[in-house]
């Protein structure tokens, strides 16, 4: 049986002050009508108080205590629940995203998967005398999200920003823990420059406002920067030897 009304989780933190401001103010009430009615039993005198205090102030006053008390008491366990239900959900999200991006990372293939596609694009560009061109991205997690799930969340969110912001004939993996690779078919150097940067501003706001990562975006191009399919692979190497 709901007797008060019912206080929603999103104004939690201002019925919480309400709250203590009410119970400041009975607080302040009940203290000061405390010492109205015992005053005349401590100090009164005769010529001061000829006439006894009235049952009925009284027998109302202990009313209002007890039903004040109760108030508060049910208020008190509303908002403690409330809390403990916020922090249930809260944990429950946590485990949610880690789950999403665990997942999504696990959906990523490695670095052989990544060295038989390089080199098929690549003898396909040279015998279509079409360009080439290969993203490094890196991920450098800030020292509060490098452990933990929050590390796995962070490099999910990462990976899902890269994702959506390639083309369909684009291809993704994850060559380490920390680097993704990330092969451009047909894309000159200005192209893949440009997606560099989109990628770049789009793993920024993903970062959020506590930065919990930066990035480092490498362009490898054939033909301008690489002349054969082991020069860009010794490129990828070389950004996960530096891991």
């Amino acid at each position: 049986m709901q007797v008060f009304d019912k206080v929603n989780q999103h104004t939690i933190d201002h019925r919480d002050r309400q709250l203590s401001i009410l119970a400041l103010i009975m607080v302040v009430v009940l203290g000061g009508g405390m010492a109205v009615l015992m005053y005349p039993t401590v100090f009164g005198k005769a010529e001061v108080l000829p006439v006894a205090p009235s049952k009925t102030l009284f027998f109302g006053f202990c009313a209002l205590c007890i039903l004040m008390v109760a108030y508060l008491i049910n208020r008190m366990v509303v908002v403690k629940n409330l809390r403990a239900s916020l922090v249930a959900e809260h944990e429950q999200l946590a485990l949610v995203l880690q789950q999403s991006s665990a997942e999504l990372l696990g959906t990523l293939m490695g670095f052989s998967h990544f060295q038989d596609r390089l080199t098929m694009d690549f003898r396909r560009a040279a015998q279509t005398s079409e360009p080439l061109s290969l993203l490094l991205v890196r991920v450098k997690l800030t020292r509060l999200f490098s452990r933990g799930p929050q590390a796995e969340v962070a490099l999910g969110d990462a990976a899902k920003v890269l994702h959506r912001k390639l083309r369909t004939e684009d291809s993704l993996y994850r060559l380490a823990s920390h680097v993704f690779g990330v092969v451009l078919p047909g894309a000159t150097q200005a192209l893949a420059q440009q997606t560099a940067n989109r990628l770049a501003e789009g793993l920024a706001d993903a970062s959020g406002a506590s930065n919990r990562y930066t990035t480092e975006i490498q362009v490898v191009n054939y033909p301008e920067q690489a002349s054969a399919a082991s020069e860009m692979e010794r490129h990828a190497s070389a950004l996960i030897a530096a891991e």
